[in-house]
Formats: C-alpha cells, structure tokens, sequence
C-alpha cells in the first residue's frame, strides 16, 4: 500500500534530520535535534507554546507522517509532537530550566507511514504556503527534494550568504520584490544556467547587496514605504556603481565572493548546547521485575536531585550512589552470583559496547574493572568519597550497561 495507519512505539520513532524547518547534519542523533530544538535560537520550533496548545491530551487525529529508511521509521511531518513525546517518556533530556508542561502522551501512536514520495508531497503541502516555512528554507525543499530548478533567490544565497547571514532578508516581500531577476539585472547582477553573473567585481557587488540589506533592515524600503524604488533607496555610491559599470560594461563575469566573504555570509553552526549527564548514559529497557523497578526508582531520584539540589546538602548524592550498589546487589542475587562475581565477570562484556567517549570518561573518574567493586563498597560506607557526582554518573554508565546484558528486555 502506498498509505496505511501503523501504531510505531515512540520509542522507536527517528527524528529527520533535514526537516526544513532546521536541517541539522545527517549523522545528528535525536538529541542533537532536541538540543537544537530547545536552543531555538532561529524561534523555529517553539515547544512550550506547542505543547500548551495541545491542551490536555495527545490528539489521535493529527497523525505523523513516517518513512521507512531500511528498519527505520523517520518522521517527515510532526517532528515538534514527537519531540515532545521523547522528552515526556525521557527518551531524551532537556535542561531543567526549560519548564516545558506536556500533556499526556501515548507511548505508541498512530502514524501515517508512506512512500517517500507521497510524504514529501504531504509535507510540503501542509507547509510551503502556510507561513511555516520562510521563502529559502522552501526553495531549498523545493530543489533538494521536489527536483525543481533552483530559484533565483536561492542562487543568490548559495553564491553570496546575504540571505543566509541576514534573516531580515528571507520575507516573501524581499524575493519577490527585491530579489527577483528583473530588479537584480537593473543592478548589474543576472542569472544564467543556474549561476550569477555580474557587471561589478566582486567588492563591488558586495557593497551593493549590503547597501540593500541595510535598507531593508532600517525600513527604508517595505510594502507600504517607496515600494518599487529599490535603486532609489541605496547610497549615492552604490547607484554611481550601478551607473557606472551599466554603462561602461567594464567586464562581465561569474560572483565568486562567497570565497572571501562566506564567513561573514553565513552564520557559524551554533554550539550544541551542553547537554545535562545522564545516569545510566541514557533510558534502559529491562525485563519487569525488582530490578527495572530499583532503576526507575533510582531515575527518578536522580531526577530529584537535579531539580532540587541547591536545597539539598552536598552529601546528597551518597544517597544515589548506596541505590547504586543495593541495584548491582538486587541483579546478582536474581543471577544467584555474588556482587563481587556478578561485576567482574559482565565488567569485560559491558567495557565492549562503550565508544571512545565513555571509555574516556570512565578513565577520568577511576572507574574500572578493579576498582568498580571498591568504588561501590566504599560508596556504602564513606559519605564524603561517594559524594563524587561525575564519579557516581560513570559508575552508573558502567553498572547500566552491565543489567542492561544481564536483564535487559528481549527484542
């Protein structure tokens, strides 16, 4: 079938990475789109106002659009939703202050999952006109997946950076208006076979799109202030240009200052904002029992302490660490093992699922296959050498990945 309603766990749900709302890398994990989200610095994604929108429920009428990339179902349309979903099912993390209030959330919901084509169709139906998407982000769509010839609007981005660099710029006021080809050849700039072209060299032809940058940003040109009179509005200096070499026709040539100038252009990748540890290195999925239960419970009162502990005294987190060796202990009886042969024999196994970055974090805190059971025992003991955070969040990642072999759930 080219269209069927499937019930997909969220769980298993994959955020797009080029979602036109923000495209982000394609190797991007779905906390990176999450920390992107949450950053919001573009005001693209705007969460809590969603997420207060949704009043008290989940709505079954609004499904998500999904396509299947091998065993993976990617989410086309509805990535804000399912966001939501991820950080109210803790799929994901997002920083404390962020005081997001998120109704009740399905853990399996209906999606509508199709071909790809019929989704890029859906999705740019349901957004392209509806003030979602700004003018480049849908040339852009329209180009990379709607095999569409690139506008000139996007030509002048891609070769320049003004549009990119100067969110002012991406209206349908200025594309239509400004940037369109008959007014940009009246300035000395013209298209052809998909690449600009210029009567001005390269500095020249920089000033002159900052002039009408500047113009646009100050209001000096708008719908209702001398529309029409872009050459009008620029600085003597600029017009002299364009008068100049129009008349002149001193040479023709290809744009190519987006070499020299594509730092200032375009704006640097932001930063991914640092994202809050987490215990355990993330959610596990375990067998029902005492020890998915002592897990949660010790979740959660991580958790606590997160949200509390300018209130709580510095030796609060002893109280995670002793949970920690009362779950390692709760796991090896339930393998009729001893704690001591219950860690070092899974230490080795669960040390092979780690990737550079863990193994280098558990190497900053001591934490290794010798030194884990003291760690523990000593954790039951001593307040003030278990009141290590960093230290108990790697003993965590160590000892989740270690039930994770020995009690984690069936696929």
């Amino acid at each position: 079938m080219d269209q069927e309603v499937k019930y997909i766990n969220i769980k298993e749900l994959v955020l797009w990475t080029e979602n036109p709302r923000d495209p982000i890398d394609e190797n991007a994990t779905d906390q990176d789109i999450v920390d992107r989200a949450i950053d919001d610095s573009s005001g693209k994604w705007t969460l809590k106002k969603l997420a207060k929108e949704m009043g008290g429920y989940y709505d079954f009428s609004e499904l998500p659009t999904v396509v299947y990339h091998g065993n993976k179902p990617v989410v086309y349309d509805g990535n804000r939703r399912i966001i939501l979903g991820k950080i109210k099912h803790r799929l994901v993390t997002i920083p404390n202050e962020s005081n997001i209030q998120i109704p009740d959330f399905p853990v399996e919901i209906p999606c509508n999952v199709c071909m790809e084509d019929i989704a890029l169709k859906n999705v740019y139906r349901k957004h392209s006109d509806t003030g979602s998407w700004q003018p480049l982000e849908r040339d852009i769509f329209l180009y990379k997946f709607m095999k569409k010839e690139k506008s000139p609007f996007l030509i002048l981005d891609e070769t320049t950076g003004i549009i990119s660099k100067n969110p002012h710029l991406n209206h349908r006021f200025v594309k239509d208006e400004i940037f369109k080809e008959e007014i940009l050849k009246s300035m000395g700039f013209f298209f052809k076979d998909g690449v600009l072209y210029s009567v001005h060299n390269n500095q020249e032809g920089y000033s002159i799109l900052s002039d009408i940058s500047q113009k646009i940003k100050a209001k000096d040109i708008t719908t209702r202030t001398n529309r029409g009179k872009v050459i009008e509005v620029l600085e003597p200096s600029s017009q002299q240009l364009i008068d100049q070499n129009e008349k002149n026709k001193t040479h023709i040539s290809r744009i190519t200052f987006a070499d020299s100038k594509k730092q200032q252009a375009k704006p640097q990748t932001r930063r991914t904002p640092k994202r809050p540890a987490e215990l355990f290195g993330g959610k596990l999925y375990l067998q029902m029992g005492a020890v998915s239960d002592l897990y949660r419970d010790i979740v959660d009162l991580f958790h606590f302490y997160n949200e509390e502990k300018d209130k709580l005294s510095q030796a609060f987190p002893s109280l995670i660490r002793m949970a920690l060796r009362l779950l390692c202990e709760t796991a090896s009886k339930d393998k009729d093992a001893s704690l001591d042969t219950y860690l070092s024999e899974n230490f080795p196994k669960a040390k092979k699922t780690f990737d550079q970055d863990v193994k280098t974090t558990l190497s900053n805190q001591n934490v290794t296959e010798k030194s884990i059971i003291q760690l523990l025992h000593t954790g039951a003991h001593s307040y003030e050498s278990s009141s290590n955070i960093e230290q108990t969040i790697a003993l965590s990642i160590v000892i989740g990945a270690i039930i994770t072999i020995t009690h984690g759930k069936d696929e």
